[in-house]
């Protein structure tokens, strides 16, 4: 066992209960992909850590106790996570929804999500992968009921990206259930799974009626899983638009799995800011506008970043929503804090005010750590224009 001594900013970060440990950390450092003894400069034991790097950094930091990373720490830790999310198993109208979530379940760099009968684990850096069998032996104990289990690769290349590795095979696509609205899913197609879970509170007001009676317009929309809960909720229309053009065969999935006619709604193949340009054209307008962009894209005309240029989803919104609309705005980067991106959505309003109807941040199944505001990556905004 490798005992690494840290430096005083080092240890003063671990006592405030940030975990990820960075490359200026470790300066001396030849090799990765190991666990860890972490020690003070005056030899005092500080805990169990393990290097690997990924896009965090080059590591994290465990726990606190002299413990062995084997199958029944593994069984451990799952026990824990399963009995914290007993009342997403008493839920019926909810079938998928977050197992373990890295950091705030125990163990930097790996997620476990449930689809139905299905596991999907997803694996950040080669260190943890190296620990798959005994992370594997130990969630069969403690989660026998789970048919059959999937993983993603997501450090190693595109050409590395997802695999069946025990149990029954999914059908290629096949639905759950979340807020009781049906969602088409695939387990081995890339590193998407067809919904991003993290989402389902958001989602769970459009089904509530957020959006009943109203026209939507969702940016960004991928499988169109906003405008499927808004229909759901009594939307009388909804628009989708994404630049992917397999993204309206997926969208359209979900609607027929609930048995919507898709006369009221609409999917649109073009970059978002040429359909702003488009809607305005054609005197177009929507009572509700989800904007939920990636942290950075580009295309052939222009770069996006969500920490620089979200002010114009914003401004560009505002000229095609009706008096008194609703905007929300969603972004999961990490590097952007709450307050900055409450910044950017104010920039956008350029002295418009609104009023703000519900704020989200991760729903209670991705548990993240208390002590770093970056672990909590999700911020979501539904605001109604005021003036």
């Amino acid at each position: 066992m490798k005992k690494v001594f840290v430096s005083r900013r080092v240890e003063k970060k671990l006592n405030k209960g940030q975990i990820v440990l960075e490359e200026i950390d470790f300066p001396d450092l030849s090799e990765t992909d190991q666990e860890v003894e972490l020690f003070s400069q005056d030899k005092q034991f500080l805990g169990k850590a393990y290097l690997s790097r990924q896009n965090k950094g080059i590591g994290w930091f465990v726990t606190n106790q002299k413990v062995s990373f084997d199958q029944v720490f593994f069984e451990n830790l799952f026990t824990k996570a399963k009995l914290k999310r007993s009342t997403y198993y008493q839920d019926d109208l909810t079938t998928a929804f977050r197992l373990f979530n890295q950091e705030g379940d125990g163990f930097g760099g790996m997620t476990l999500d449930l689809y139905g009968d299905y596991v999907v684990f997803s694996w950040y850096n080669s260190y943890i992968y190296q620990l798959r069998q005994q992370i594997l032996a130990a969630f069969v104990q403690v989660f026998p009921e789970v048919l059959g289990a999937y993983e993603k690769i997501r450090f190693k290349g595109l050409e590395f990206e997802s695999a069946h590795i025990y149990g029954q095979e999914a059908p290629d696509n096949f639905t759950i259930l979340e807020n009781g609205v049906l969602y088409q899913v695939f387990m081995n197609d890339g590193l998407m799974t067809g919904i991003f879970l993290d989402q389902h509170e958001v989602r769970g007001s459009l089904v509530d009626g957020l959006a009943m009676g109203k026209s939507l317009l969702n940016m960004f929309s991928y499988t169109a899983a906003f405008s499927v809960a808004a229909a759901m909720g009594g939307a009388s229309e909804t628009t989708s638009v994404d630049l992917a053009k397999r993204s309206r065969e997926l969208s359209e999935a979900h609607f027929h799995a609930n048995g919507l006619a898709l006369d009221h709604h609409r999917f649109i193949v073009m970059d978002v800011f040429e359909y702003f340009k488009y809607a305005k054209r054609k005197g177009l307008s929507y009572d509700v506008i989800v904007l939920d962009p990636p942290s950075f894209a580009r295309n052939k005309k222009q770069t996006f970043s969500v920490a620089k240029d979200y002010h114009k989803l914003i401004s560009q919104s505002l000229e095609i929503l009706n008096p008194g609309g609703i905007i929300i705005a969603s972004t999961n980067a990490a590097n952007v804090s709450r307050q900055k991106f409450t910044e950017q959505i104010d920039k956008g309003f350029a002295g418009r005010s609104y009023q703000i109807l519900n704020n989200y941040g991760l729903p209670a199944d991705f548990v993240y750590n208390k002590k770093d505001e970056s672990s909590n990556y999700l911020k979501v905004i539904s605001m109604k224009v005021t003036k």
